[in-house]
């Protein structure tokens, strides 16, 4: 083949590719990005929340027989999206809690308006949620295993019959139910009551108060919210990437990436920050070895950082 055609293809299938995992990414940040939109607090469990939602899949998939019941389609799907209601009940227990006694009202006027105590406790609970993960499930790598996993579309031939690319078959549908519900939590915030909900209290917390939105309340709905978000995205990227209780670690600086490349504050900002580092990463594949592909990233953040602070999809006035 013309060496020529040979870059267009690896260009097209990284394209895809990076569309493809970029968009489960963008997932992930959207988690990140809903929770800081609303309460102002920087999350570092909040790959725990990732991890919990990997196993919580594998187990609901497994124990239940969703690929025998419903098929190695609708499976994985359905067992993530149990995945995010688990995580939401857990993290909605978790913030009266530990959260609600650092953010809000209790942590007006301390120093740093909480924000020394948050990280040091965000960052406690992603050590214990780790360490007691490790416990239970061991250190042994899982995945979620469907006939999907190791099978491709292709596409193509392209160009006469020269240039073919191919999708996987498990990353796509995992692309496919993201979308949806980007969709749904994009409908859920601009047209919903609690939605708006959320979006008062974020933007003024004190006005929204005296207009008798209780912003604790709303503060709990962010950090479940929050949680489901990303558990979902976990138990979507299961299926085809192995996991371990410290696979949080691996995506936690996506997900800050992601969240400050869209505009800090803006949930859906996050996500296309989230699909832009997966295109980065996967065009970057191409010239730079694997090992190199975290630097790309950066070197990308710093570039788009230094010509426009607010993020690719940020403005400086966006808060939710």
């Amino acid at each position: 083949m013309d060496p020529s055609l040979i870059i267009v293809e690896n260009i097209l299938q990284a394209l895809l590719t990076g569309i493809v995992v970029g968009g489960v990414y963008g997932l992930l940040c959207a988690g990140l990005g809903m929770i800081f939109g609303v309460m102002r607090v920087i999350n570092f469990a909040q790959g725990e929340f990732l991890m919990l939602g990997m196993y919580a899949s594998l187990f609901i998939f497994t124990q239940f027989g969703l690929n025998a019941a419903i098929g190695p389609v609708l499976g994985p799907v359905v067992s993530a999206l149990l995945a995010g209601v688990l995580l939401y009940a857990f993290a909605a227990m978790l913030h009266p809690l530990l959260l609600a006694r650092v953010t809000g009202t209790r942590a007006a006027g301390s120093d740093g308006d909480g924000h020394y105590q948050q990280l040091t406790l965000t960052l406690g609970l992603s050590l214990i949620l780790q360490n007691g993960a490790l416990i239970l499930f061991g250190s042994g790598a899982r995945t979620i295993q469907t006939s999907l996993t190791s099978s491709a579309w292709e596409i193509g031939p392209l160009l006469g019959d020269d240039i073919s690319v191919f999708l996987n078959k498990g990353r796509t549908v995992s692309f496919l139910a993201t979308v949806v519900v980007v969709l749904v939590v994009a409908l859920f915030i601009t047209r919903s009551r609690t939605g708006k909900m959320l979006r008062a209290a974020a933007d003024n917390p004190e006005a929204a108060t005296y207009m008798g939105i209780d912003v604790g309340k709303s503060h709990r709905y962010a950090f479940g919210l929050g949680a489901a978000i990303t558990a979902i995205g976990g138990g979507l990227i299961a299926v085809n990437f192995p996991f371990h209780p410290y696979v949080g670690i691996e995506f936690i600086v996506i997900m800050f990436a992601g969240v400050v490349l869209g505009g800090i504050g803006s949930i859906a900002g996050a996500f296309w920050g989230g699909l832009t580092i997966g295109l980065v990463q996967q065009l970057s594949a191409i010239v730079l070895p694997v090992q190199l592909q975290n630097a790309a990233i950066f070197v990308v953040f710093l570039l788009i950082i230094l010509l426009r602070p607010q993020g690719l999809f940020g403005r400086s006035v966006d808060r939710a």
